[in-house]
Formats: C-alpha cells, sequence, structure tokens
C-alpha cells in the first residue's frame, strides 16, 4: 500500500518507511475503528504520550504519514497527520471528540471510552491513570486508498 501511494506522488519527500499501527488495543477494537475511518467520520486520534515512550516510538509530526491496519493486521488506509496538539487529558473537547468520530461523537461517550481504553494503557505500562496524563491529541486525512483521499 506505502509503495503504491509513493508511486503516485513522485515528488512526495522521502519519510522512510512510515509507522504501520493499528488502532486501538484488540484486534475487534482496531476492526471497529478502521471502520469509522473507512467508512465514517473518524479523522482524529489519541494516544498518551508516556505510552509512546514505554514503547520507544517518536510523536507523530504534522505532515507525516502512517499505514493503519484492521484486526487482521492488514493496512486498509495510508493517513498523514495535519495536525497535533499535546496536553493534558482533561484538556479534551467537544469538537475534539466530533472529529474523531466515533459512536454517537460526544464528548461523554469520548471520555467514557477513552478512560477506560488509557486505563489499559496504563496498566500495561506500569504508570498510574491520571486526567493530567499528557495525550497527544492528533488530527489526520486520509491519503490513499484514492477512492477514500480526502
Amino acid at each position: 500500500m506505502w509503495d503504491d501511494y509513493r508511486a503516485s506522488r513522485p515528488g512526495l519527500p522521502d519519510e522512510g518507511e512510515p509507522p504501520v499501527e493499528c488502532f486501538g488495543d484488540t484486534s475487534a477494537l482496531a476492526d471497529e475503528l478502521i471502520a469509522f475511518v473507512t467508512e465514517g467520520p473518524k479523522r482524529a486520534t489519541a494516544g498518551l504520550v508516556a505510552a509512546y515512550a514505554a514503547d520507544g516510538d517518536p510523536l507523530p509530526r504534522i505532515g507525516a504519514h502512517w499505514v493503519a491496519c484492521g484486526g487482521d493486521g492488514r493496512p486498509r488506509v495510508v493517513l498523514r497527520t495535519r495536525e497535533l496538539r499535546v496536553g493534558p487529558l482533561h484538556t479534551v473537547d467537544a469538537q475534539f471528540a466530533w472529529d474523531e468520530g466515533e459512536y454517537d461523537r460526544s464528548l461523554e461517550s469520548w471520555l467514557d471510552g477513552h478512560n477506560r481504553f488509557f486505563r489499559r494503557e496504563c496498566d500495561r505500562i506500569g504508570i498510574e491513570f491520571s486526567d493530567e496524563l499528557e495525550v497527544v491529541f492528533e488530527r489526520f486525512d486520509i491519503a490513499w486508498p484514492p477512492d477514500l483521499a480526502d
């Protein structure tokens, strides 16, 4: 998928191989969330800064690409980061919840789902959950495949 995208954009600067990731922490959740991207309005995501550090992954960069997969690990879309903000979890707002495009798109639903997910992430990396934890709030566009591109 990445090679097809690169071939279609001859002037694209060389970024090297992009990160290849799934949304969520289970294959079922990955499938559910990638469907919100490919079939719906999901154009944002959020991750704990501490999880990036624990996994040895760099934080996203504006303009950088990444490949999002389904729960089976198969690439589904190439995404391009268009906006980033790092801040405490409690600073998420209703517009970001809406842009993340999941479930009823409300702030309450976002907080419910993400608090549960971030608690699992905290358990995984061995830190205490708090609404003061630093979060990367990321907005993205679909870059590939062409029939889904924004």
